[in-house]
C-alpha cells in the first residue's frame, strides 16, 4: 500500500503497534525532538518501525535511516521518500 503522508501521529501508532510504550514514556508529551533512545526506544525497535513504515508505505529507508534520531526527523526522513501527490 503506497500513502503520501506521514505524521507523527503515524510514527506514534507504528511504534506502539511494534514495540509499545518503554517504562516512563509518554509518548503524548513534546518529544518530538527528544532521542529516541532517551524515550526508551532502542535500535530493534527502530528497527520494527522502519520495516513496517517500508511495509505500510511502500519506501525504503535504509539509505537514510541514520539521519533519523528524534521523531521529528524520522517523520521527515519518511516525508521525504514519499511519491509527491499531484496537485
Amino acid at each position: 500500500m503506497s500513502h503520501t503522508t506521514f505524521t507523527f501521529d503515524d510514527l506514534k501508532r507504528i511504534l506502539l503497534e511494534g514495540s509499545g510504550v518503554p517504562e516512563g514514556a509518554d509518548l503524548d508529551a513534546d518529544i518530538h525532538d527528544t532521542q529516541f533512545a532517551d524515550i526508551g526506544y532502542d535500535s530493534l525497535a527502530l528497527l520494527e518501525t522502519v520495516g513496517r513504515v517500508e511495509r505500510e508505505y511502500g519506501i525504503d529507508l535504509e539509505s537514510v535511516l541514520g539521519d533519523a534520531t528524534t521523531p521529528r526527523a524520522f517523520v521527515d526522513v519518511v516525508r521525504a521518500q514519499l511519491p509527491v501527490q499531484a496537485a
